[in-house]
């Protein structure tokens, strides 16, 4: 669960200082029992709603709008503006997370090279024509028309690699599926797939609707379903960081564009406004820890769970000092707090981009869609080794599915996606 990269300190290195790797805090307690774990997640859960209030007060929206002083008491908010389809980069990644998402799987049935490819061409064009007549407000379906303007969606399409490999595609070299991580228990039937789609919409209505017709057009193209998988995200104000179900901010340290050019977007040239997904279901122990005592909560995660703070910080997008100690000698943040053993000092500066989501499929079956864009799968790669190896996160997830993806260029106004690969 990467989630949490870090600006780097001047050298690259670990310092003398640094605590040897396998070395850690002292393990975490066992879990207390189940009514212990009931009374700390009520606990937690009030903290939350409290955080939620204070946002609202504070100008923010449950529904992610802004509570602008001059709108009459009791009026309805006005519309969202809706999500440009068309573009140099897709829309799933040029616009703000929405609330509800779900990732659809497909394989195309194994042909000539010729039948998969006008297969492919045809199905990423009836793609981009739905997609794009959606976000434009002229959907094929009168149940995405709206009343308030054109629904407000976004969506990425990826290839995998086998079809990559198939094709012959002229994808980047770093495109190739995650070798095996030790912990991991991955369904394939979860997992993998030829092509990867990701539809998001501010509500679940639209998603439904857009995922049914999405689905369509994929099994009249002569895609075979493979798996699929609906996120969504806690109530979050614009501009702030989402929340996982351990309570949480997920994702405080993205990069911004300068640092994404480098590390995420693919280099100059056909692939500069391409990259690729590295996606895991990761199922989270939420009961068990939130029955740890507060401290150890974020003695493990390596930031304070009100205000998303490094422990060695006052504010969220503070830098983490990885080498402050208390006056026992001790690391303030431990040797194996995730924030330590995500951080770019030990990849070169390295970063990924995450936009992952919340799952809920069962009481025993709830966690993180991690999604992670990176230029090479070998940045995921490095930083889950570590995370395998000494986690303090590691006792309460359990990875349950995997894919990776090249995620496509953008398709400008008059094109259909895949074109500069197609041809």
């Amino acid at each position: 669960m990467p989630t949490e990269p870090e600006n780097a300190p001047p050298s690259e290195n670990v310092r003398p200082s640094d605590p040897p790797a396998g070395s850690a805090a002292g393990p975490l307690a066992s879990a207390p029992g189940r009514r212990r774990a009931l009374l700390t997640a009520g606990a937690v859960l009030a903290a939350g709603l409290g955080a939620a209030v204070g946002e609202l007060a504070h100008g923010g929206s449950l529904f992610g709008g802004s509570t602008g002083s001059g709108r009459t008491p009791g009026a309805a908010p006005p519309a969202e503006a809706a999500i440009p389809f068309h573009g140099a980069r897709q829309s799933g990644l040029t616009g703000p997370q929405l609330p509800s998402t779900r990732l659809l799987a497909f394989d195309l049935p194994t042909n000539s090279p010729a039948a998969e490819r006008a297969s492919l061409r045809t199905l990423l064009a009836d793609w981009t024509g739905l997609l794009s007549a959606t976000a434009a407000g002229t959907p094929p379906d009168p149940r995405l028309r709206g009343d308030d303007g054109p629904p407000r969606t976004a969506s990425l399409v990826g290839l995998g690699p086998a079809l990559a490999a198939r094709l012959a595609l002229a994808v980047p070299g770093g495109l190739a599926e995650l070798p095996a991580f030790p912990g991991d228990r991955l369904d394939p039937a979860r997992g993998g797939g030829d092509l990867l789609l990701q539809l998001s919409a501010a509500d679940p209505w639209t998603l439904a609707v857009l995922t049914e017709l999405a689905d369509a057009a994929a099994r009249s193209a002569g895609a075979v379903p493979r798996w699929s998988q609906s996120g969504f995200l806690p109530p979050t104000r614009p501009g702030a960081t989402p929340r996982n179900l351990f309570g949480f901010k997920d994702g405080t340290a993205n990069p911004d564009e300068d640092a994404a050019r480098q590390w995420v977007w693919g280099p100059p040239g056909p692939h500069e406004n391409a990259t690729v997904l590295v996606y895991r279901r990761i199922r989270m122990d939420t009961a068990a820890f939130a029955a740890l005592p507060a401290e150890r909560q974020e003695a493990a995660m390596g930031r304070r769970a009100a205000d998303g703070a490094p422990l060695t910080g006052t504010a969220e997008h503070d830098e983490p000092d990885l080498y402050a100690k208390h006056p026992d000698g001790a690391y303030v943040i431990p040797a194996t707090a995730h924030v330590r053993l995500t951080g770019p000092r030990l990849d070169g500066g390295a970063r990924m981009l995450r936009r992952g989501y919340g799952y809920d499929d069962a009481p025993d079956d709830r966690g993180l869609l991690f999604a992670a864009f990176v230029r090479d799968t070998a940045q995921f790669t490095r930083v889950q080794s570590r995370l395998a190896e000494r986690d303090a996160l590691n006792p309460f997830l359990t990875h349950t599915a995997s894919a990776v993806a090249y995620v496509l260029p953008g398709a400008p106004p008059g094109t259909v996606l895949g074109a500069q690969l197609l041809g």
